[in-house]
């Protein structure tokens, strides 16, 4: 069977969230990546005059689900939440774990844990489309803070996306482009292409767009934390050429907490 290329609609939530709704046009089914408030939602439901079918929830955060009941009373949309968030998640229909597939019409997403922003936290990895949505483990340019557990395990979630092919496009669930950049430049002051990164990030916000998505490409050539395995990043953070990622990482990621 071949897939469809899915359409794809990005907007933005609450002040900094990221709303994305991928539809399917073979079938017309249509997944909202989280609901951060109904209004969005629904005005971009509106302006393009997709069904929605379905609401994908990355983590049980508030300002990802918030607006779920409303969106849900309004469209009939089926709730799939991870089985780890509990009774966090307002209105679930379906509970995913580790490995589990989900279906948005003829689209196919695997499920991975991703713990380290938060303990229940999900991407859905659409492999024939090229898409993955990882909601706020990997951002343009960055990466979630460690709300629970170690940063090691979020380390550990974010080496998931490295093998992803040059062209999947990265889905995050916030527009912290800009202060991602900066931290990055500052984190790798000799890397041309994040440079380049960083001006392309300027002209966006400038037009009032932002660079979501991103693709692998982009993040494994520029992304300071996914790039915890190169000495130049471990000299950032005063540690050995040869020290282990994890510890890399965690320097890194403490650094932009205060950054």
């Amino acid at each position: 069977m071949t897939v469809s290329r899915p359409e794809i609609r990005t907007f933005l939530c609450r002040s900094d969230n990221i709303g994305v709704l991928i539809r399917d046009p073979a079938t017309g089914a249509c997944a909202a990546i989280d609901v951060p408030e109904a209004a969005p939602v629904l005005k971009a439901l509106d302006e393009t005059g997709w069904t929605l079918t379905d609401i994908l929830v990355t983590h049980r955060h508030l300002d990802h689900v918030e607006g779920i009941p409303e969106v849900k009373r309004r469209t009939g949309a089926k709730v799939t939440a991870p089985r780890k968030a509990g009774p966090d998640v307002p209105e679930v229909d379906v509970t995913v774990a580790e490995g589990d597939l989900v279906r948005v019409g003829d689209l196919e997403a695997e499920v991975w844990e991703m713990p380290g922003h938060c303990r229940d936290h999900v991407t859905y990895w659409f492999a024939e489309a090229g898409i993955v949505c990882a909601g706020d483990t990997l951002f343009t340019l960055g990466c979630g803070r460690v709300v629970e557990g170690q940063p090691e395990s979020l380390w550990r979630s974010l080496e998931r996306f490295l093998p992803l092919p040059d062209d999947t496009q990265v889905f995050s669930g916030h527009d912290y482009v800009l202060a991602n950049a900066r931290f990055a430049v500052a984190a790798d002051p000799d890397n041309l292409l994040l440079r380049d990164r960083m001006a392309q990030a300027e002209e966006a916000k400038a037009a009032g767009r932002f660079l979501i998505p991103t693709t692998m490409k982009h993040e494994r050539a520029t992304n300071p934390f996914l790039r915890s395995t190169e000495p130049a990043l471990a000299k950032a953070v005063n540690l050995a050429p040869n020290s282990p990622a994890e510890v890399v990482f965690t320097a890194l990621r403490a650094w932009k907490n205060s950054f």
